[in-house]
């Protein structure tokens, strides 16, 4: 039954006393307590909070899919005024009202587009089905829509996209797709769930940009839930902030960044990684975690040097790896992605060097290429003094002891059937390094070190949470006392206190222990805390590398400008460029086999800081 005279003018969305809860071993647990807000069109509000206080049920809640989990949702009223201006209570809908409303006037962005997208259908198929489903096209109707689309969401060659699947497409490509798919019925509210969290600072700044471009252009409200301050900066309007499943303040961008009332606001805000707050000093400092009785309180900096002068503990030189790729009804290789391309670089113990870039310019193959966990086919790394590129698989079964490797996701690094307790032993035993009773005892000790229980030994991974998981994954790596850890973007995806955490525990054991981190990533703010140096690469080649503090404070490559300049700042008055809404990824750095690519020459411009001199590849650089 229509609602008409119950949204108040101006409103698309109005909620309140909300409630949502979960059946857990016959107990009722609350996810949601008394939440009410209301939405304009037109207007974005941010809903802010760390995992678990509920933002994301909430969400999943507005679209009706909670009940499908076996969640329990009360609320007073949940209006949505329709596209036709039609007023509806959403809570009465039925199971088949509800997919009349979903994608027609209330649209969901997923925070992982890899799973949100069907694998087995192409791109087109799935933006047209829900033109179809809406607006009663044709297949060919709604594939033409689905075309558009592609063109309003920047995507390049965008009749190409539509016959590609999610695997073929980039993250930036398959987010920017999952936008198109969202908006291609001109909801009236479009919810965006962690949209950018997983992606580098300039896909993000393009996709937050897009956003907003789109919502003027639709007239469209807005909700998007984030944990990244500096982009409710950037974005929002007004803010909603939850802890543990309650609104705990609620007012414009203005009034939550320059004056918060509560003190969990006040502390998540003094815990957001600010650009340029490690201005004048030299050591990695630590970061301030989110406390209610103390919200503003800083970590007094690592002072104290850990790096070991002397010989490099890892060397590389000249590092070459690539990629066949096939074609032709032979399905000969024909092309080769040149991931790698004379990279070269010393890791001191002690040392953190954090390799930054976007998405496909090195640096994760640049890692696994260390560990051999995919083969170069040119190069020399050397580890304290022995070559690995050249050992037998016996010989690098034994070297792999002195050096491990942190992945992005600790559940997928984890065996969902074995205890964090086996995870831990399992390179243990592989090494035969501790009977049972030390090992055992072992097992305890690194499980307090990274600050967990020695009875968490016994549960399996799904009973933790992501941040808990990424310290099992430490755990893991720390059992065989490595000389080098290779941390493969590990805290990009967790909250921003969990991430502090991790942080300080991993310098922690620096400090102890004399560890050398490789730490590859592509957010600046941490690069900028963590780093003793900084490598930037671009399309598999250094083209920037020197202490932190030089290349932060004074950065010398267009690219390294253009990095940082795309770093969203936890400051709503200040003022942006305006960004060049691009219709292209990357350059390629696919070539045709058997051809070189010249490798940049790198100059000194400061003790240790080397900049590789601008060539026509670079004189894209955008703004």
């Amino acid at each position: 039954m229509p609602h008409s005279d119950e949204l108040d003018a101006g409103d698309v969305l109005a909620v309140e006393n909300l409630n949502i809860a979960f059946m857990q071993e016959q107990q009722k647990i609350a996810a949601v307590r008394n939440l009410s807000f209301s939405l304009q069109r037109g207007e974005t509000l941010a809903i802010v909070g760390e995992s678990g206080s509920g933002k994301s049920v909430t969400a999943l809640a507005l679209m009706r899919l909670l009940e499908q989990a076996g969640g329990l949702v009360q609320c007073d009223k949940m209006l949505l005024q329709r596209r036709s201006r039609e007023v509806i209570e959403l809570s009465e809908q039925s199971a088949a009202q509800m997919r009349h409303v979903r994608g027609a006037d209330m649209a969901m962005i997923f925070q992982e587009p890899m799973t949100s997208l069907n694998p087995v259908f192409t791109v087109g198929e799935q933006i047209a089905e829900s033109i179809r489903l809406h607006q009663n096209a044709s297949r060919e109707e709604a594939m033409v829509e689905a075309k558009r689309m592609l063109d309003q969401v920047r995507i390049p060659e965008a009749q190409t996209i539509l016959s590609r699947y999610p695997h073929q497409l980039s993250g930036g490509m398959r987010q920017r797709v999952m936008i198109a798919m969202a908006l291609s019925c001109r909801p009236a509210v479009l919810i965006a769930d962690e949209p950018t969290t997983a992606l580098d600072v300039t896909i993000q700044a393009q996709i937050l940009q897009l956003i907003k471009v789109l919502q003027k252009e639709m007239s469209m409200g807005v909700i998007f839930i984030t944990h990244d301050m500096g982009v409710v900066a950037e974005i929002a309007d007004r803010v909603l902030v939850m802890y543990q499943g309650e609104a705990v303040e609620t007012g414009s961008v203005e009034q939550i960044f320059h004056a918060p009332q509560h003190p969990y606001t006040r502390a998540l805000l003094a815990a957001v990684p600010q650009l340029g707050a490690m201005k004048g000093l030299d050591y990695p400092r630590r970061f301030p975690l989110i406390s209610l009785e103390h919200p503003a309180k800083q970590e007094p900096p690592i002072e104290q040097k850990t790096v070991v002068d002397g010989e490099p503990v890892l060397r590389v030189r000249n590092l070459v790896t690539r990629f066949p790729l096939r074609s032709g009804l032979l399905n000969r290789v024909t092309r080769e992605v040149h991931a790698v391309e004379k990279v070269s670089f010393d890791l001191w113990p002690g040392e953190t060097l954090s390799l930054v870039g976007e998405s496909g310019s090195g640096k994760s193959t640049t890692g696994r290429a260390l560990l051999r966990l995919v083969e170069s086919q040119g190069g020399e790394i050397i580890f304290n003094g022995q070559r690995i590129d050249t050992l037998s698989p016996g010989k690098l079964q034994a070297l792999r002891r002195d050096i491990q490797f942190i992945f992005q996701d600790p559940y997928a690094s984890l065996d969902p059937r074995q205890t964090i307790g086996d995870s831990i032993l399992e390179p243990l035993r592989v090494h035969g390094l501790l009977p049972g009773k030390e090992a055992a005892a072992r097992v305890a000790w690194l499980l307090e070190r990274v600050g967990l229980l020695p009875e968490h030994a016994w549960r399996y991974p799904h009973e933790f949470s992501g941040g808990q998981r990424q310290r099992i994954c430490i755990a893991r790596a720390l059992a065989l006392n490595p000389k080098v850890i290779i941390a493969d973007e590990a805290v990009s995806a967790l909250d921003v206190s969990i991430r502090g955490q991790i942080i300080n525990l991993l310098l922690d054991l620096q400090r102890d222990f004399g560890i050398a981190y490789l730490f590859i990533s592509h957010d600046m703010a941490v690069v900028e805390r963590i780093s003793h140096r900084v490598a930037v690469m671009y399309l598999g080649q250094i083209v920037e590398i020197g202490p932190r503090r030089a290349v932060f404070e004074n950065p010398q490559h267009p690219y390294t400008r253009k990095l940082l300049a795309a770093v969203p700042v936890a400051e709503p008055s200040r003022q942006r460029p305006q960004r060049v809404l691009l219709s292209d990824d990357l350059p390629s750095n696919i070539h045709l086999r058997g051809e070189e690519v010249a490798a940049v020459s790198l100059q000194c411009v400061g003790p240790g800081h080397y900049v590789a001199q601008p060539q026509s590849e670079y004189a894209f650089m955008r703004r």
